[in-house]
């Protein structure tokens, strides 16, 4: 009867140690998943941010006055600039 008794903690304990180390891998993998969505919601961030700027760039540009020759070609110097931080964005977020 004792030992039946010893058997069957015995047959518990090593059930809960399997529970044990299940859970134990379960929380790694959610924990490493946590970590991949925390950098790609920092990524996200960043990129709204640069495209903040961007927006606020183009209200620049578009606020400028025209006035002759002068101002539309800044306005193209502006713009290419923008163009050009988009591909270095678009570079980077690769």
């Amino acid at each position: 009867m004792i030992q039946e008794e010893l058997q069957n903690l015995e047959k518990l304990a090593e059930k809960v140690g399997i529970k044990l180390q299940q859970l134990e891998q379960d929380n790694h993998a959610l924990n490493e998943e946590v970590s991949v969505l925390r950098d790609t919601l920092e990524q996200k961030e960043r990129l709204l941010e640069d495209f903040k700027n961007q927006i606020k760039l183009a209200k620049l540009v578009n606020s400028l006055p025209v006035e002759g020759v002068e101002s539309t070609e800044l306005r193209e110097k502006i713009n290419n600039y923008i163009k050009e931080i988009d591909n270095i964005i678009a570079y980077l977020s690769e």
